[in-house]
């Protein structure tokens, strides 16, 4: 079966009888590449699933809403985005650990990952990402393993390109540093 275009999927959604069809499409087209954005962010595989699962109720239920003033691809990492970060400031307000504590607790439960496929320097590079800011690790995450272009990341992250790039830059130094010292 082939890979419907995000007009067909949203064409089957406007129609009542063809909504379940469509969302599923849009589940199927969209569901390992939003899996992975939300992954690199929340880090946890059980804690992306549920991130995951609210990314696409909001979907759902917003879909009717949806005026196609950018592409769908970048309204669900939006979504997907803002989910995330939902999550880790809910999970971050019921941590009593100090930001040290919860970096590093991250990077045993990478290492410890049945999901994690990396050698050792994917590893190394995984636990220097860790060490970034919220906003800089998505940033990198984005640029450096999705090769998303800045203009695609503005919409997305709805941030201007010129700070995205110093971004981008700040935390390319900080990980090369991290992988330099340790």
């Amino acid at each position: 079966m082939k890979e419907q275009d995000d007009e067909e999927i949203l064409q089957l959604f406007s129609k009542e009888n063809s909504r379940e069809q469509a969302f599923s499409a849009l589940v199927n087209k969209y569901q390992r590449r939003l899996y992975w954005h939300i992954r690199k962010i929340v880090i946890d595989h059980d804690d992306t699933d549920d991130v995951l699962q609210n990314t696409f109720i909001k979907t759902w239920k917003g879909l009717d809403n949806f005026k196609q003033e950018s592409q769908l691809f970048t309204w669900l990492y939006r979504i997907a985005t803002n989910e995330a970060l939902t999550f880790l400031k809910q999970k971050n307000k019921k941590n009593t650990q100090s930001i040290n504590d919860i970096e590093y607790q991250l990077s045993k439960s990478l290492e410890s990952d049945n999901y994690f496929r990396g050698d050792q320097i994917e590893l190394k590079l995984q636990q220097a990402i860790l060490t970034l800011p919220e906003k800089q690790r998505i940033v990198f995450n984005l640029r450096y393993y999705e090769e998303m272009p800045y203009e695609k990341m503005s919409e997305v992250l709805e941030t201007s390109v010129g700070a995205l790039k110093a971004s981008y830059h700040h935390a390319a130094k900080k990980v090369e540093e991290y992988l330099v010292s340790n």
